[in-house]
């Protein structure tokens, strides 16, 4: 569990929510239909916008913004690390009885693509293909929740349209206009709230989990293809840790320099 996206919505919440009590009559802010403009406007755009298959997978989608994505990027340098000093020591096919025990599927079938000898070319368009339809994928997710950030506020306000127009055909009673004016605008409240606590930073934190996977199978394409070439694990430490970022690049670096024995040993 990712607490750093369900503690920013929790505590969101709680804080309007404290404000809202603090300035009054809470009940004022329950107003059914009005919910009902805001959610239901908004998910009926984002149906027509895209296929019904992807609105309906949104909810996996959502897993990614509250799971904690584990992406450890020292230990995969590591891994790739080992695995070149065994390919230099025994050749490229001794990795042929260890690529079964690497759980990162793309890694996986990047070795195989390398055992089986084929080119270098052909292993990065493969590769580089399967990233460009995975960053496609995750921009759907994205795309559903940017668009339900933006329908939901422009849905806030044509509730509050219907409830001004409402309030204006009983401007008769003045006693009425107070209360009225009220319930128009809940609905631009609710949409406003919505798109800019729940929406929008989902999209957000989805885009951030992307690009740190997509960093990460880049690492991994240049660490096969070093491995391929049969360069140095050194080498191959130091330019894989430049995907890193500084903090876990030190951490690597640390780890590299206790194993600098075995790296002469594998040369």
């Amino acid at each position: 569990m990712d607490l750093a996206t369900l503690i920013g919505i929790v505590a969101g919440f709680l804080l309007i929510i404290m404000a809202i009590i603090s300035g009054g009559n809470p009940l004022i802010f329950i107003h059914i239909p009005s919910m009902m403009i805001v959610f239901g406007g908004s998910i009926s755009a984002t149906l027509i916008s895209f296929q019904l298959s992807e609105v309906l997978g949104v909810m996996s989608v959502v897993k990614k913004a509250f799971r904690k994505e584990s992406y450890e990027g020292v230990e995969l340098v590591k891994l790739i690390v080992d695995l070149a000093k065994k390919a230099r020591r025994e050749g490229l096919l001794a990795l042929d009885r260890e690529i079964s025990n690497v759980s990162d599927r793309f890694l996986r079938d990047g070795l195989e693509m390398a055992v089986d000898g084929t080119e270098p070319e052909k292993i990065r368009n493969v590769m580089e293909t399967e990233l460009s339809y995975l960053i496609e994928r995750h921009k759907r997710g994205q795309q559903i929740f940017n668009s339900l950030g933006m329908f939901a506020p422009a849905f806030g306000m044509i509730g509050t349209l219907i409830g001004l127009i409402a309030m204006l055909e009983q401007l008769e009673d003045p006693t009425q206009i107070g209360g009225g004016m009220a319930v128009a605008l809940i609905t631009t409240f609710y949409g406003a709230l919505v798109a800019n606590l729940v929406f929008l930073p989902i999209a957000k934190k989805l885009k951030n989990r992307s690009d740190e996977e997509v960093v990460m199978k880049e690492m991994i394409i240049e660490g096969v293809l070093a491995i391929q070439y049969g360069e140095h694990p050194k080498t191959i430490n130091r330019k894989l840790l430049n995907f890193l970022p500084p903090k876990m690049r030190q951490a690597g670096e640390e780890k590299a320099a206790a194993g600098q024995v075995e790296y002469s040993e594998a040369s």
